[in-house]
């Protein structure tokens, strides 16, 4: 099992910047990939973006790309994603999680471990 625990999220005016962390625990050496997904209000979880684990593969949602970056520190077990250039529409409750398999998947049915999520509020 790995557990993930995200955290950074909060309150942020349009146009500003926040760095979301996710702290990993546990079988650590299982994990292929690290993604961030996000849920807006009333919405269904999408993807943001994904990074391969041993190397530095990554992807992103068109929506974000060109905005924010993610990032892993091995040495750490953590990843990060890095937000810039924020928009109302980016207000979500934002979820770290883990992938076993090969692949830069985009699906959340193809994560197999999650964080708890945090909530990112951004204001116009």
């Amino acid at each position: 099992q790995v557990q993930l625990v995200e955290s950074g999220g909060g309150l942020v005016q349009a146009g500003g910047s926040l760095r979301l962390s996710c702290a990993a625990s546990g079988r650590t050496g299982s994990v292929y990939a690290m993604g961030w997904f996000r849920q807006p209000p009333g919405k269904e979880r999408e993807f943001v973006a994904v990074i391969s684990w041993g190397g530095p593969s990554t992807r992103y949602a068109d929506s974000v790309k060109g905005r924010f970056t993610i990032s892993r520190d091995n040495a750490k077990n953590s990843g990060t994603l890095q937000m810039n250039s924020l928009k109302p529409e980016d207000t979500a409750v934002y979820y770290c999680a883990a992938r076993r398999f090969a692949g830069l998947r985009t699906e959340s049915s193809e994560y197999d471990f999650w964080g708890q999520g945090t909530q990112v509020t951004v204001s116009s």
